[in-house]
């Protein structure tokens, strides 16, 4: 499971995925757009305002990063949806776009909100995307006699994933956990952290992945930094390694880690990893719909807090939430934290890292993703075996 190989040995294994998941219907696309207009009315708002990212990629299809340029959904109550988008950029926003919907064109010397604005009057009241940049937000505000928080529009609808969505993150998951294992395979005393990057993304490329999302790879006391230090280390016998990675299917994301020994290491370490899959263990065993997200890492903490760690962010310990939700972007609500009480329905998503962190020397972190059942948790991947097994 660890060492023995090499990255072209690895890379010639891996062909493309063969059983690809479809991408979202038309059909579902609709679905989530009367969904919003439900959430629209039961808000008092006249229109929903989505910025580019993420949440324009969910009710269009278009996958278009926030820029100084305005490019957003406008979704009224009633009549066709409009986009509002530079008018130089109309064939790249067509070839993606999903929804029929009005096009709101600008020109670089006009005004991109009153484009928006053009078909709702002075006094329609504005849900706006929480992800709109300030200055885009403050326009509308002056445009429209009211705005309000667009966010329990926004996050009512994506929240819960469908079938579909559960089908592309099992792929995106799945893909990583076999990149997982080739990386696993292919460390050697010396290798580099950047070398390992590089074979990552080559291997998630190789399976039919734009390559990795992002990739963090740490050796010996570099891992007790939950993102790391900002230099390439070379790997040592008998060190710690934590590599975490992930790729994205139709947008859809994996985010997935691993922490294990490469030799051996301090009985510490050993037994600090046994008390995360402990309290990873915990917070799933924790989910049922209904229960508030905070109590899910409640149940993580009480682990740490009984093996002496803690309490609360103090370190040994835990240094950030139990996990975050996960769908089109890689963090989205609901969060595993203290204070978020959203309740927990059947088809909602999340990572479940409870990191470990001795400040200095070492940190483990198992994270797997799953999602709620009307039974309970559900995994998306299997989580790790041993500290000297890292998959099953």
């Amino acid at each position: 499971m660890i060492a023995g190989s090499d990255p072209q040995t690895e890379l010639d294994r891996l062909t493309r995925w063969q059983d690809w998941a479809p991408a979202i219907t038309p059909g579902e696309y609709q679905a989530r757009l009367a969904k919003a207009r439900a959430l629209i009315g039961a808000a008092g708002a006249d229109a929903l305002v989505v910025n580019a990212g993420p949440s324009l990629t969910y009710f269009t299809g278009v996958r278009w990063s926030p820029t100084e340029r305005l490019v957003a959904l406008v979704l009224p109550l009633a009549g066709e949806p409009v986009i509002v988008c530079p008018a130089f950029e109309r064939g790249s926003l067509e070839a993606e776009l999903r929804i029929a919907a009005d096009l709101a064109l600008w020109e670089e010397d006009e005004d991109p909100v009153a484009a928006a604005c053009a078909r709702l009057g002075p006094n329609a009241r504005l849900a706006l995307d929480p992800w709109l940049a300030a200055g885009h937000a403050r326009r509308f505000m002056d445009a429209v006699a009211t705005t309000l928080d667009g966010a329990p529009v926004i996050d009512g609808c994506r929240m819960v994933k469908s079938a579909a969505e559960l089908a592309l993150m099992q792929q995106a998951k799945a893909m990583t956990l076999e990149v997982h294992k080739a990386a696993a395979r292919i460390l050697a005393p010396g290798i580099r952290a950047s070398e390992v990057i590089r074979f990552i993304d080559q291997a998630h490329r190789a399976l039919g992945a734009s390559g990795s999302y992002f990739c963090a790879v740490q050796f010996g006391h570099a891992t007790a930094y939950p993102h790391g230090l900002p230099y390439d280390q070379e790997l040592e016998d008998d060190q710690l390694v934590l590599i975490d990675t992930g790729c994205r299917v139709e947008g859809y994301h994996s985010d997935i880690t691993r922490t294990y020994a490469f030799g051996r290491v301090e009985p510490l370490i050993a037994e600090t990893w046994a008390l995360e899959k402990e309290a990873q263990a915990a917070a799933f065993a924790a989910v049922k719909p209904g229960v508030p997200c905070e109590e899910i890492d409640a149940a993580a903490r009480r682990v740490l807090e009984a093996g002496g760690l803690g309490p609360d962010y103090a370190l040994p310990g835990l240094p950030h939430r139990t996990g975050h939700g996960i769908g089109l972007a890689i963090h989205e609500p609901a969060y595993l934290v203290r204070g978020d009480k959203t309740p927990l329905e059947p088809g909602m998503c999340f990572s479940n890292e409870p990191m470990i962190v001795y400040p200095e020397r070492f940190g483990v972190r198992l994270e797997d993703h799953f999602y709620v059942t009307q039974d309970g948790a559900r995994w998306f991947t299997e989580p790790q075996v041993a500290l000297d097994r890292p998959f099953a």
